[in-house]
């Protein structure tokens, strides 16, 4: 067995569901760096020229041992070009845009993040909307598409030579199909026009397939990460039977693809990310060689500990209730002690928050919290 460097030799651990392996460590991401940025705990980016590898050694975080490549979309359709991002309308305190992916979002005026915005319209209605607004922008042929992950892929293969696994990153179906038609049509769409559904699955799978293809010709891909969020607080919000019907289909196929093109013949694994409570519509997703799931959002009632024992063979990441570490240090305690050895012991396991770090946790609480998983994790 080759020598690895650490970090990768954790990833490895963790990939091959390895029991009692120090535990990889990094963070799902912040909602609360504004208000350490302003309380001096931690530098702004205008000084730090290497923001990761800051927090990195801030925070005692492993180095990356992930391979990640895009170009696929992440919570909206992979479009291009995308849509020209212009105010539609000014209404006073706000502002109506038009924004990359082509929806009407209604913003505060002069700020556009750091809060949930409201989607007033979306840009696909119908047969004809979809293939005069979308369709053509989801060519997998349009010159230049290449060129937007032609650096991913290169530093990928150099990566994977050095032992690092190799992430394809997709828009899920269900995420695709929203970012198009808005929450409620779509619901409405499944049973009024499921054609145009089939049509909007077929554009993002001969897309898939064909990106994946290019980029399998430089290096072999080893997982897909679908970005789904299909779940909210008490469950899936479409059906088993919706899911296997418009998603599992399109899913199955490019893994077989995917697959049948690497060079071993070897099927990527899927990761599911998703919030809400996903423990129902895991089995489903192992149709498709899902052997991934994150980030196991504790408010919507998840507890990794118990659904780690339902599901012994799944890796897992997330599932640390970022709402205890705004509570104090005794509690950060209790609430570790009860669910890392037990992860540790079980193994394929990464902890992490189970979404951004909150504005309410305390760079205090964090940095104890950070010491204490360091005490587990080695």
């Amino acid at each position: 067995m080759p020598a690895y460097a650490p970090h990768i030799q954790k990833i490895r651990d963790f990939y091959a569901h390895k029991p009692d392996a120090p535990l990889f460590q990094k963070e799902f991401g912040y909602y609360c760096m504004d208000r350490w940025i302003r309380e001096g705990h931690v530098l702004p980016e205008s000084e730090t020229p290497d923001r990761q590898a800051y927090l990195r050694e801030l925070f005692s975080f492993d180095e990356p041992a992930v391979a990640s490549i895009s170009g696929l979309g992440g919570c909206e359709a992979s479009l291009f070009p995308k849509f020209e991002v212009k105010v539609l309308e000014d209404r006073g305190d706000y502002e109506l845009v038009q924004d990359f992916a082509g929806r009407h979002v209604l913003y505060f005026k002069g700020r556009r993040n750091g809060f949930m915005p409201e989607y007033v319209d979306h840009p696909v209605k119908d047969k004809k909307s979809f293939e005069e607004q979308i369709l053509w922008r989801m060519d997998p042929h349009t010159p230049g598409r290449e060129e937007l992950t032609a650096a991913q892929v290169q530093s990928a293969a150099k990566k994977r030579a050095l032992g690092c696994p190799v992430m394809q990153y997709i828009v899920g179906g269900y995420m695709y199909l929203r970012s198009l038609m808005g929450p409620e049509d779509l619901l409405y769409m499944f049973y009024d026009d499921p054609e145009l559904v089939h049509a909007c699955m077929r554009a993002w799978f001969e897309l898939a397939d064909a990106v994946t293809a290019v980029h399998q010709k430089t290096v072999p891909i080893d997982e897909i990460l679908f970005d789904e969020d299909i779940c909210y607080k008490n469950g899936s919000l479409i059906s088993p039977d919706m899911i296997r019907e418009f998603l599992l289909p399109y899913y199955g196929q490019l893994v077989e693809n995917v697959g049948r093109r690497n060079p071993d013949g070897v099927k990527p694994i899927v990761q599911l990310a998703t919030d809400g409570y996903c423990v129902d519509v895991i089995p489903l997703y192992q149709e498709i060689n899902c052997r991934y799931v994150s980030p196991f959002e504790v408010a919507a009632g998840q507890d990794v500990v118990e659904i780690g024992q339902k599901y012994p063979d799944i890796l897992m990441s997330g599932g640390i209730d970022k709402r205890v570490l705004a509570t104090t240090p005794d509690e950060i305690d209790r609430y570790l002690d009860r669910v890392l050895p037990a992860m540790r012991k079980r193994g394929g396991y990464i902890p992490t928050c189970d979404h951004g770090v909150p504005e309410e946790v305390s760079f205090e609480n964090y940095m104890h919290y950070r010491k204490r998983m360091l005490e587990y994790a080695r």
